[in-house]
Order: C-alpha cells, then sequence, then structure tokens
C-alpha cells in the first residue's frame, strides 16, 4: 500500500508529460498562460485553512440523498476532497489513488467524501467509472466551494480548447457559469477543525493520500 500512496504525483506527472506530447505548441502555451492568470486570481482568495472551523453543508450524492458535513462528523474524521469533474483526467487519477487509500482512511475511523460541481447524474457517471466505493456529492453551483473560498471562473480563452477536448462544462455542470473549485484535499477532526489543507492553482498538483494517513495518526 505504502508505495502506490507515494506514486500519486508520479502518474499526475507522467500523464502530464505525455499530454503534452499530444498538443500543438500554441494550445500548451494558451493554457500555461490561463493556468498562470488563474494561479494569480486564486492566490488572492481566502480559501479555508489549517486551525479554521470547515463550513458545515448539506449536499446531495450521485443518487440524491443528502449528506452533511456535522452528521459525517459524529462518525469521526472526515476528508473532504474537492475535484473538477469526471471529464479531467486529472481528478480521475486522484479519485483513484483515494479509492485506493480508503481502507486505511478507513482504519483511523474517517469518512471519505468529494465534492464536484458536477449535476447528480454527471457524478454517478464518474463514481461508476471510477469503481469508487465512497460518497460523491454534487455541488451544483459551487455553492459549498464559494463558502470554502476556492471557486474560480474558467478563463475565455481556455472554454474553446475545452470544447475540442470534447468538454462541456454547461452539460456537466448544468449552469453557464463555467465555475470551477481549485481541487483541494482537507482532513477536519471531529470537532469541525480543519488540520490539513492542500489546495493549489495547478490541478496538475494534488495531495498525497500518505499525507493524509499523516494527519490521522497525528490526531491519536
Amino acid at each position: 500500500m505504502a508505495a502506490a500512496l507515494q506514486s500519486v504525483q508520479d502518474q499526475l506527472d507522467q500523464y502530464a508529460a505525455d499530454f503534452a506530447k499530444k498538443v500543438p505548441e500554441e494550445v500548451r502555451t494558451a493554457m500555461n498562460r490561463a493556468g498562470e492568470d488563474v494561479a494569480d486570481y486564486v492566490s488572492k482568495l481566502s480559501a479555508v485553512g489549517i486551525g479554521d472551523q470547515a463550513p458545515n453543508f448539506a449536499l446531495p450524492d450521485a443518487t440524491g440523498n443528502r449528506r452533511e458535513l456535522s452528521e459525517l462528523l459524529r462518525e469521526g474524521p472526515v476528508v473532504l476532497a474537492f475535484y473538477r469533474g469526471g471529464w479531467c483526467p486529472y481528478c480521475n487519477i486522484e479519485l483513484r489513488a483515494l479509492q485506493s487509500a480508503l481502507p486505511e482512511f478507513r482504519d483511523y475511523g474517517a469518512t471519505l467524501v468529494a465534492v464536484s460541481p458536477q449535476t447528480p447524474d454527471q457524478s454517478l457517471s464518474t463514481a461508476e467509472k471510477n469503481e469508487l466505493e465512497f460518497t460523491v456529492l454534487s455541488d451544483v453551483g459551487n455553492r459549498v466551494a464559494r463558502e470554502y473560498g476556492i471557486v474560480f471562473t474558467l478563463p475565455a480563452a481556455l472554454r474553446p480548447i475545452y470544447a475540442d477536448f470534447g468538454i462541456d462544462l454547461p452539460t456537466h455542470n448544468g449552469d453557464e457559469s463555467f465555475e470551477l473549485p481549485v481541487p483541494a484535499t482537507y482532513v477536519i477532526d471531529r470537532d469541525g477543525q480543519v488540520r490539513y489543507a492542500f489546495l493549489n492553482a495547478d490541478y496538475r498538483q494534488r495531495a498525497e493520500p500518505s499525507e493524509i494517513v499523516a494527519t490521522f495518526q497525528g490526531l491519536e
């Protein structure tokens, strides 16, 4: 298990390298420039961080049942992972890595939930595609992500590029806002306090499950 946990960023880096070889230079340049704009915007956000009280929320899961953070915390700590959507290959790599680490999370009595702005139907497709055994929640309109201070708008320059890749964000998210959450992962203790926070404007960077497990060890 330890070796698998350490390989998440390696998987992401490998995918990024392979992707870069497949797209024209002008597309890479446009994506990198837009990424810099997003990073500048995100640097000014007041995102929830370590030591903060995690905002409570209630969201529908992939089958429409509402799950509330405060109720989940009664059972133990919660790993809360915001991801962009099932259309994002980096998100799918992350979700599968979290799935692989799920037994270890459960050993510490922790519940794992993943949140995206996708509609419940799209969330269900993501869960089925990745064979996820944890709860996937639908935050249409990014209401909860906004409370966590991690919402940005996809730059206009990227929208036709995404469309060329076959990514239809309005269909996935059920609105025309083109808003997305910055990929972020939190560990929240039973008192609702954030004990671990990973937030990076570069969607190719994600939290390592081994760091999450180490946080659980510190809660004992």
